[in-house]
């Protein structure tokens, strides 16, 4: 689930770093300039938004990927709790299948 919320954060950053190089092409004359005097705070900025589309994208998978987990594994919980360590065996058809 991890490694899907960063896919998405990698992918929304791309987009939006496009975007907004498109938007600014007037500044690239001055990007050295730019750079030099502004790169900390850009990093930080952008290390910001990673943190917070990462966590955004995290919260939505755990809503709804996850949604009945707890109901769906219930069942489990209880056959620990009895200490039936070994899962049951599925029940044999009815018709024999023939060996040929």
């Amino acid at each position: 689930m991890i490694a899907n919320a960063v896919l998405i954060t990698v992918a929304v950053l791309l987009a939006y770093s496009f975007w907004l190089m498109d938007q600014l092409k007037f500044l690239a004359p001055y990007k050295a300039l730019l750079f030099h005097e502004y790169g900390p705070a850009i990093w930080a900025s952008a290390g910001v938004l990673f943190l917070n589309i990462f966590g955004a994208a995290l919260l939505v998978q755990r809503t709804f990927l996850l949604k009945d987990t707890g109901r769906k594994l219930s069942h489990l919980d209880r056959q620990f709790q009895v200490r039936q360590l070994e899962m049951p065996l599925p029940e044999e058809e009815e018709t024999p299948r023939d060996a040929a």
